[in-house]
């Protein structure tokens, strides 16, 4: 863990206002609001009705499923659990989750299984729900031929109608990456006009390649410009209405044109393989796309979004944490108040999701020599001459209990990645590409890092890429996981 410190406010307002003056904002001040970094603006009307279109064609089949079972066993609570199971298992199999030429038969075998298990688990319920209903197998695989048979057919209406508007009127984009490999995938597209995307540009991912302007376009389509600066990118999508930037896979991190500048000017952000990919892993299976023969898959940039579960985990088990954990809490702070004076909590400023300020909370087992030094220093001098019960607190975590109470009023996360001080986030932000993006989720008690042994002085550069890979595979069970994975941690006494 980081040093402990207790830093002024004015001082931390200072370094904010000149961060703020010198264009490089990382960090936000309490009373930031309507910061456009990282904010995503909302969808087009066209893929709003699209979804809409496909939430009503599933609930309508659920819907006519059950009015294939017998008179007395149609009612209300069986329409209703069944059209919200439906629907839970679909969205989260991303079902409804943007495609460029979407097709229903490349969903069908995905639409079939949520929905056989669906009616499978309806089955079991409706046996216990008055008046209770049995269905047989013979019912269950004819009510699940048919919703499957009518979901299948109701989404390929849908998708033939989004496919004709988008060939008959392509979606603008532009292509990031290495200028000629960025041409040679703009060219094409430009062949294959049916694809729905018409290239309006390249974003060199290197301002050296970017003087390369004047190069003849291959087998005489239109050329296309080359784009180096945000004010050029800026021009280019208003002008154009862009609404989708291809990355090239292996390149775009580099660029002086940042995806997140992409992410705040409302773009959709693809990663597109223009070689022949290697095997997918498994966790990216069901979410690639093909576009003229390219495959492809959306990134996420933004504020990453999670289930309203994670919260009520924090709450749950914060909670019951602290009420059991009073007893232990109590004697700490009875013991380091007779052992090192007043003062047995300390409060020290992080930054949490989306660059905001809290003050963290911990049990006080090191008094620094004054503010500045806590406040600019990554250890505190004379760190290691800590009594043998702060040393016990370190290497135990219990130090950090403290911190539930920062869980239940929100403040962070029970995992998550690990807040930082505001003067090492904006040195990290600079020394580090990535760094920033750690705080697109709430930040942690615990992580992906700190179960990987990366706390303390550890390596900057593996934290940030297991934070960011954290957030970008986020799931319930992943932090449930993280959570387990901690306990074992916590027994071997590997704190810091």
């Amino acid at each position: 863990m980081s040093a402990e410190r207790t830093v002024a406010a004015s001082s931390a307002q200072q370094r904010l206002d000149e961060q703020s003056a010198s264009g490089t904002f990382v960090v936000a001040p309490r009373t930031a609001t309507g910061r456009r970094t990282g904010a995503r603006v909302r969808q087009p009307v066209r893929t709003r009705r699209w979804t809409a279109a496909l939430v009503t064609v599933d609930a309508a089949a659920a819907l006519a499923g059950v009015l294939f079972l017998d008179a007395p066993q149609r009612h209300a609570a069986l329409a209703g659990l069944l059209l919200a199971g439906v629907l839970f298992l679909n969205v989260r199999g991303r079902l409804y989750q943007r495609a460029v030429l979407p097709a229903a038969l490349d969903e069908a075998p995905a639409l079939a299984g949520r929905i056989a298990l669906s009616w499978c688990v309806l089955a079991v319920v409706a046996t216990v729900l008055p008046p209770a209903v049995r269905l047989s197998p013979a019912t269950l695989g004819t009510v699940v031929a048919a919703q499957t048979v009518l979901c299948v057919c109701g989404r390929a209406l849908v998708h033939w109608y989004q496919r004709a508007g988008v060939q008959r009127r392509p979606s603008p984009v532009l292509v990031l990456g290495p200028t000629g490999p960025a041409r040679g995938v703009a060219a094409a597209l430009l062949r294959r006009p049916g694809c729905g995307m018409r290239p309006v540009g390249v974003v060199s991912a290197s301002s050296d390649e970017a003087s390369d302007r004047g190069e003849p376009a291959p087998d005489g389509l239109p050329v296309l410009p080359v784009l180096s600066t945000e004010d050029e990118l800026h021009r280019a999508v208003i002008q154009n209405d862009v609404r989708s930037v291809l990355i090239l896979a292996g390149h775009g991190i580099e660029s002086p044109v940042g995806r997140t500048a992409l992410n705040d000017l409302g773009c959709d952000l693809w990663e597109l393989d223009a070689c022949c990919p290697g095997p997918v892993p498994p966790p990216e299976r069901g979410r690639r796309h093909h576009v003229a023969g390219f495959a492809c898959r959306p990134l996420l940039v933004g504020a990453r979004g999670t289930s309203a579960g994670k919260r009520t985990l924090d709450i749950a088990v914060s909670t019951v944490l602290l009420l059991l954990a009073a007893p232990v809490l109590l004697g700490c702070a009875l013991v380091l108040r007779v052992v090192e004076g007043p003062g047995v909590i300390f409060r020290q400023e992080r930054v949490g999701k989306d660059g905001r300020l809290f003050t963290l909370l911990k049990f006080r087992t090191h008094r620094p020599a004054n503010p500045q030094e806590a406040a600019t220093r990554w250890s505190v001098a004379d760190e290691r001459r800590m009594g043998p019960f702060c040393r016990f607190l370190r290497s135990t975590s219990l130090d950090e209990l403290p911190q539930l109470w920062n869980v239940l009023c929100g403040d962070i996360s029970l995992v998550g990645p690990r807040p930082e001080r505001p003067f090492f986030v904006a040195q990290f932000s600079q020394t580090y590409p990535n760094y920033a993006q750690r705080h697109r989720m709430p930040t942690g008690i615990t992580g992906l890092a700190q179960i990987h042994g990366l706390r303390g002085d550890t390596s900057i550069e593996d934290r940030c890429r297991f934070d960011n890979a954290y957030i970008d595979s986020w799931s319930f069970w992943q932090d449930l996981a993280i959570l387990l994975r901690t306990l074992g941690c916590l027994v071997r006494r590997t704190g810091s």
